[in-house]
């Protein structure tokens, strides 16, 4: 995925190099090519490819969560536990 990314950072610096130093280019051109066909578009995308890993991270950090209050509140109250022996009743 990121050598993608690289590879496109670098068309567009080459871009934005040959808009800075052309006759009829400028410096602001390079700046806004460079801004434009490479920062913004490649943060799109790579926002938009990097989505599945931050959905796997949101789940495995859920699913250690409910494990986590699973292991420390055994009846789900978040109270101490009763006494688990039932008492005697008398007869009479």
């Amino acid at each position: 995925m990121y050598i993608v990314a690289i590879a496109w950072i670098y068309v567009v610096l080459m871009m934005a190099l040959a808009e800075a130093l052309s006759p009829q280019g400028t410096v602001v051109g390079a700046f806004f090519t460079l801004l434009l066909y490479g920062a913004l578009p490649l943060s799109i995308v790579l926002y938009i490819m990097a989505t599945p890993g931050r959905r796997r991270a949101l789940r495995a950090a859920e699913t250690a969560a409910d494990a986590e209050a699973a292991s420390q509140a055994p009846d789900g109250g978040g109270h101490a536990t009763g006494d688990t022996v039932a008492a005697e009743r008398k007869e009479g």
